[in-house]
Parts: structure tokens; C-alpha cells; sequence
């Protein structure tokens, strides 16, 4: 979502709690939770095998995450309707606020090498 738009509404908080205790009720929603802003974030650089730390907020970044859930679902399908649940809540109870809800798997199983 955009960075610096503000705190949510109220209405999409009460919203999202009854969302999230609905979802934990049936045993989807496992963990969850919002992030703050860039301004205090550390980031670590990795680069040519070499690690430096290095400042920011960053002036070409627009967007940022501002928050996270894992789901459990029993089909892609309700992952997807899920997540446009998800989305759609903002949509009503925020409309101001410009976002990408985006849906990836958890790895159960470590990637291969980048040379094999």
C-alpha cells in the first residue's frame, strides 16, 4: 500500500477483526499481523557476497507492506476467494487507500541451488 497515507479507519479495523475471527474460527487464519513504516526499518544489503547495512526510507519507494496474514486453505480456489475477500474489505471500509493484496504459497520445501 501507499506509504505516509495515514492510520486505517476505525470501521475497516472492526471490519478486519471480525474478518480475521471469522477465519480463525474455521481454522484458516494461523498468524497475522500489521507493520509499521519504513522510517525505522533496518535493511541489509547482500550484494557480490558482501552484507553492509544500509539507511532508508528510500525516495523511489512508493509502496510498502503494511501488513501480513497465513492462511490455511484446502484449495487454490478458496485461497483466491480469500484473498479477494480480503481486498474487498479495503475497498469498502478504506476507499481511499490504493493497495495490492497479494496472495503467495509458503515453501514447504528448500529451493534448489542457482547452480544445479
Amino acid at each position: 500500500m501507499e506509504e505516509g497515507i495515514g492510520a486505517p479507519p476505525q470501521a475497516l479495523m472492526d471490519a478486519m477483526d471480525g474478518y480475521i475471527g471469522e477465519q480463525a474460527a474455521k481454522g484458516v487464519f494461523l498468524d497475522g499481523g500489521g507493520l509499521y513504516g519504513t522510517e525505522d526499518a533496518v535493511n541489509f544489503l547482500v550484494r557480490k557476497g558482501e552484507t553492509s547495512r544500509v539507511d532508508g526510507p528510500y525516495a523511489e519507494s512508493k509502496e510498502v507492506v503494511g501488513g501480513w496474514a497465513i492462511m490455511q486453505y484446502d484449495t487454490v480456489e478458496e485461497a483466491v476467494a480469500g484473498q479477494q475477500e480480503f481486498a474487498e474489505l479495503h475497498a469498502k471500509y478504506w476507499p481511499d487507500c490504493s493497495m495490492v493484496a497479494t496472495l503467495r504459497q509458503i515453501s514447504d520445501a528448500p529451493p534448489e541451488a542457482a547452480d544445479a
